[in-house]
């Protein structure tokens, strides 16, 4: 009887181990709490679901698309500000060719006011680069809430595609068959497609 009981105990804390290594290695992580963690820093949610070959593709885009945002910032102001300075030094005729003057500084080397086409196209061309200039800015910007967002999307995606089991069996059959309709005394040839997965 004691024999019994100590198999009967061993099958038990058999069953209760195998129980507990199960639960230890099935682990599916929750889709709201991957995306409130991509939320709260950028990447993290990949990292909660252990996506981890997709960090650098993250932190990539994003610092790509943050290196775009200051460079375009930069250019921008730089224009803008040259511009500024040379509507006003042409309202009050104090347009010159001096070194210190922002228009001035940002000409390309070799370059003069008078090979830009004169101030007054000068001028108009330094109001059409601030302008592209922020528009490459704001898409700039769009492109990173985009970029982020997508990371949200991903580890949504990722966490609810967890456990999806992709079976290496996938196949299609594809069987010719001959058909006798009794009712018609006709013979025709079908093509049976079977998808097994």
């Amino acid at each position: 009887m004691s024999a019994m009981a100590a198999s009967v105990q061993d099958s038990s804390y058999t069953k209760q181990v195998n129980t507990d290594a199960v639960e230890k290695v099935f682990w599916k992580p929750d889709p709201i709490k991957a995306v409130w963690m991509g939320t709260l820093f950028p990447g993290l949610g990949q990292i909660y679901n252990r996506s981890y070959w997709k960090l650098p593709i993250v932190y990539g885009g994003l610092m790509g698309c943050t290196y775009a945002i200051m460079y375009t910032n930069n250019q921008y102001l730089s224009y803008k500000e040259a511009y500024r300075s040379i509507y006003y030094d042409i309202q009050h005729s104090l347009v010159s060719n001096s070194p210190d003057k922002p228009y001035i500084a940002i000409l390309p080397d070799g370059y003069t006011i008078d090979r830009m086409g004169g101030v007054s196209a000068y001028q108009k061309r330094l109001y059409e680069w601030q302008n592209t200039t922020r528009r490459y800015r704001d898409l700039s910007i769009a492109a990173t809430v985009i970029v982020y967002a997508l990371t949200l999307v991903d580890a949504y995606v990722d966490a609810q595609l967890f456990d999806f089991d992709i079976s290496p069996d996938l196949s299609l059959n594809v069987q010719p068959d001959l058909y006798y309709d009794q009712m018609q005394r006709q013979r025709s040839a079908e093509v049976r497609l079977a998808l097994s997965f």
